[in-house]
């Protein structure tokens, strides 16, 4: 395909979606089905058009693939609707270590003995496949920063802290296929890749986030009239939130999502909302914020912004994964890996985490179905591939992570919305 070809593609789907937007959100579908259907159409699956290969483009797919997860990682992080706290946030650190932990578990053990993977490459695959997606998941996400709903609230800080809690299993792996140090007895990983790194990137993106949103009241505040940049602003915390952590070997992810989190809680704190006061309350109907509070912050200014271009990502990732697959990509290998996911790692490892909890069985069972695989487990992949993963087990790796996403915006795409539906009304 040439490049006038790929742009009237992208331009002509971007066109369509903008035009049936009404239209498509009455579909029973995700939108994501429709760039799949698209990719597959004109990739190799159908009229073979054009053929993205991941091994060989897996540095330019790393990079996409990285900025869609910070950008979606920070829309995520200025939606939270509640101040962190133990009590509010119980449920959703317990999806993102304990279960994430359980579903890696579980597929390394499937993996290894049931497909007869080396140990190393089972532990990489159940670490790309294990974390949940804040790009896919849409639809079962906080919608805005005014969102109370518990299960997407859930769901919605799950995936953001999951895509970092799943880095120390992808490094283990690699330190099982000698491509990482691990030290001995791994004493290294533990104290680098699972404590220092984990516990540093949620200092770093707490402080970065609180110490901008301060720095923005601070001169809204003393001069009035003084305008901020908000998409810059939001746009540059993420890359030096992210900067900083891969010089001190923190997890960016993490940071980046703490980050977000806390610029939205300082920012409510600084026009003195309280943990229940609505959004709506921030501001009058002119747009001007109570108690002399201007109502546009860095959050709110940048997050408009940053959805437009999660959006985009989404629509050039997901044309990309159709246009990788062929008409036998579809091995029982990889089948079973992801029906083995969906249906037990998934569901087991949720019910194990939640089993102190208060959390309803009906919430558990919506947290244990949708787990929505996507873009985050395309950039683990990428990421292993360009640290030295080799060219047999890379092609391997592939092939079930692709058709696991691919499977997950299937499945996951056509019941989401009867089913949160039917849990509303029930509710």
């Amino acid at each position: 395909m040439t490049n006038a070809q790929w742009f009237l593609l992208v331009g002509g789907l971007l066109l369509a979606m903008g035009l049936t937007s009404s239209l498509l959100k009455r579909l029973p579908v995700t939108s994501a089905i429709i760039y799949l259907a698209v990719g597959m159409l004109v990739g190799p699956t159908v009229l073979h058009l054009f053929h993205f290969n991941p091994l060989k483009e897996s540095a330019l797919l790393e990079i996409l693939t990285e900025a869609a997860a910070l950008i979606s990682l920070y829309a995520a992080g200025v939606k939270m609707p509640v101040p962190v706290s133990l009590a509010r946030w119980r449920t959703p650190i317990l999806l993102a270590f304990v279960s994430m932990a359980v579903t890696v578990l579980l597929v390394t053990a499937f993996s290894h003995y049931a497909l007869g993977l080396p140990l190393g490459a089972a532990v990489l695959l159940g670490a790309i496949v294990a974390p949940t997606d804040p790009v896919l998941a849409t639809d079962v996400q906080i919608r805005h920063p005014g969102d109370r709903d518990r299960l997407r609230f859930t769901l919605t800080c799950e995936a953001g802290m999951n895509d970092g809690s799943a880095f120390p299993f992808v490094m283990l792996g690699l330190g099982l296929l000698g491509l990482h140090e691990l030290g001995e007895l791994g004493t290294r990983w533990l104290l680098v890749d699972v404590v220092w790194a984990t516990l540093a990137g949620i200092a770093l993106g707490a402080v970065s986030g609180a110490g901008l949103a301060h720095l923005a009241y601070r001169l809204r505040s003393s001069r009035p009239g003084h305008g901020l940049l908000d998409d810059f602003l939001g746009l540059g915390l993420i890359a030096l939130v992210y900067g900083v952590s891969l010089l001190i070997s923190a997890w960016g992810f993490l940071a980046v999502f703490f980050a977000a989190v806390a610029l939205r809680q300082t920012e409510r704190q600084l026009a003195g909302a309280g943990p229940d006061v609505p959004e709506r309350l921030l501001a009058n109907d002119s747009g001007e914020g109570g108690e002399g509070m201007p109502a546009v912050t860095v959050s709110e200014g940048s997050l408009v912004f940053k959805e437009h271009l999660e959006r985009l990502s989404e629509v050039v990732l997901i044309l990309l994964i159709g246009g990788t697959l062929f008409v036998d990509s579809w091995s029982w290998r990889a089948v079973s890996l992801a029906l083995f996911l969906f249906l037990v790692a998934r569901p087991v490892s949720v019910f194990v985490g939640l089993a102190g909890t208060r959390t309803p069985g009906n919430a558990k069972a919506l947290a244990g179905w949708f787990g929505v695989r996507g873009i985050g487990s395309l950039y683990y992949l990428m990421y292993a591939i360009q640290h030295g993963l080799p060219e047999k087990l890379a092609l391997e790796l592939i092939h079930m992570t692709l058709i696991v996403v691919t499977l997950s915006i299937l499945c996951h795409g056509i019941s989401v919305k009867p089913l949160m539906e039917r849990f509303w009304q029930e509710r």
